[in-house]
C-alpha cells in the first residue's frame, strides 16, 4: 500500500502562485508514476499533470501548460505541483495519485492505484 498526503492548497488572487506537495509513504518502491488531478464542483475529475516517479517525460493539461510545473524529490518521496499565473477557473480540489503501471493512459484516473485526500485551491478574481 502507498499513502499519499497533499498539502499547500489555499486561497489566492488571480495571477498568484501556489505550490502543492504530495508526500508518499509506504510501499513507494512499487510506484511507477505520479499524477495530479483536480475536481471542481459539479464537474468530473480532470487530469492536470504527470511525471514518472524516476524521471522522464512530463505531461500537462493544455490549459495549464506554461503555468504549472510538476516535479519530484525522490529522496523525500514527494511530488510537487508549482502553479503560477493562477486563474479563477483553476479553482478545484487538487488530488495527487500514484500508479504502479500505466494501464489506460496517464490522463485516465482509472490508471492510478492510490489517491490522496485532496487539497482545496481557490483562486479569487
Amino acid at each position: 500500500q502507498v499513502q499519499l498526503v497533499e498539502s499547500g492548497g489555499g486561497l489566492v488572487q488571480a495571477g498568484g502562485s501556489l505550490r502543492l506537495s504530495c508526500a508518499a509513504s509506504g510501499r513507494t518502491s512499487s510506484v511507477y508514476a505520479m499524477g495530479w488531478f483536480r475536481q471542481a464542483p459539479g464537474k468530473e475529475r480532470e487530469f492536470v499533470a504527470f511525471t514518472r516517479w524516476r524521471g522522464g517525460a512530463t505531461y500537462y493539461l493544455d490549459s495549464v501548460k506554461g503555468r504549472f510545473t510538476i516535479s519530484r524529490d525522490n529522496a523525500k518521496n514527494t511530488v510537487y505541483l508549482q502553479m503560477n499565473s493562477l486563474k479563477p477557473e483553476d479553482t478545484a480540489v487538487y488530488y495527487c495519485a500514484a500508479a504502479e503501471i500505466i494501464r489506460t493512459g496517464y490522463a485516465d484516473p482509472k490508471t492510478y492505484n492510490y489517491w490522496g485526500q485532496g487539497t482545496q485551491v481557490t483562486v479569487s478574481p
